[in-house]
């Protein structure tokens, strides 16, 4: 089979495409014939050496993935050949034709959700989910701010906040940006290269700042996060690519909190609801990934490179 290859830490031409041996699966492993992987952020830092989790070498990156199970191991019973599934993590990468996977990291892909679609689910969609619910404990009636909205994760959780009955506001930073974000359910929408924005953003909520704001670059923008939400309002990191300076005074006078997760971190118990719930999101249409961009298989290093870049539209898949 084909795959992509790092052997060693470094920029996105570290990403060769190979002939590697077919894998096998084992007691309890289901083996996927892979038609889209999902390019996330975390790949590209991971790839560079950069992240918490360093991967030994050589590795096949990848995380999310979608396709049809090949074959299965001794035991597994929640899955046969020929079904549509989502994968959320796997043994051997997903940017490759073939991945290994355990059976818990398998999940059914309803017929109306495509392989592309399907590739964007767990690390926007989980990732999504857990700051809302779980970390921001959103309530319907509150507002919430989704910093970055245009790219995976924010379309995620503008979809995930509008069905769970909260008032939403998205950013972007272009008109086509916005527009998606408006149609995939933002109430009301900012665009954050404008220098007065957040002051639009306090003056659409009368004054009174927003409750939950999900944040997809701390470095640039927490220090004015904590200057725009509500008494007891919460920001939860979502990401962030350095150091940042804030005033706590921000946080204490609203009586506010600074929450934080990584999605590896989540519990078996954690993991469980979040794929119930997004289950039953995309069964219900109420959940919708978004492919912006479809590269091939031989272009991860391009994708690499695109899902870095400012102006985020959708969900980047290498198809194979």
């Amino acid at each position: 089979m084909k795959a992509i290859s790092v052997h060693q830490f470094g920029g996105p031409e570290v990403l060769t495409i190979s002939e590697v041996t077919d894998p096998s699966p084992s007691a309890g492993q289901v083996l996927v014939r892979i038609h889209a992987a999902g390019v996330n952020p975390a790949d590209t830092y991971q790839r560079a050496g950069t992240y918490a989790i360093k991967p030994a070498l050589p590795y096949t990156p990848g995380t999310d993935g979608a396709g049809v199970v090949e074959s299965v191991g001794e035991g597994v019973l929640t899955v046969r050949p020929g079904d549509r599934v989502y994968l959320a993590r796997s043994l051997s990468g997903t940017y490759a034709e073939l991945a290994l996977a355990l059976e818990s990291q398998v999940h059914p892909l309803p017929a109306s959700i495509s392989f592309a679609q399907g590739a964007g689910v767990y690390v926007p969609y989980a990732t999504a989910y857990h700051a809302l619910h779980r970390e921001a404990q959103a309530r319907p009636g509150e507002t919430v701010l989704v910093h970055g909205a245009s790219g995976g994760v924010g379309i995620a959780a503008v979809q995930l906040a509008r069905a769970a009955g909260l008032k939403v506001y998205g950013t972007a930073g272009t008109a086509k940006g916005l527009e998606l974000i408006a149609r995939e359910g933002a109430h009301t929408v900012f665009d954050h290269t404008r220098p007065n924005y957040q002051e639009e953003i306090l003056q659409a909520t009368q004054g009174r700042g927003v409750d939950v704001i999900l944040e997809m670059l701390a470095n640039v923008n927490l220090g004015n996060d904590l200057k725009m939400i509500a008494q007891h309002g919460r920001v939860v990191v979502i990401g962030s690519r350095g150091e940042v300076t804030i005033n706590a005074r921000d946080l204490m006078g609203r009586r506010g909190s600074v929450h934080a997760f990584t999605l590896w971190g989540l519990t078996p118990q954690e993991e469980a609801q979040a794929h119930a719930a997004l289950q039953a999101g995309l069964e219900g249409g109420t959940l919708r990934p978004v492919v912006g961009r479809s590269l091939a298989l031989a272009d991860a290093s391009q994708a690499h490179v695109a899902v870095m870049a400012p102006g985020a539209f959708g969900k980047i898949v290498l198809v194979s």
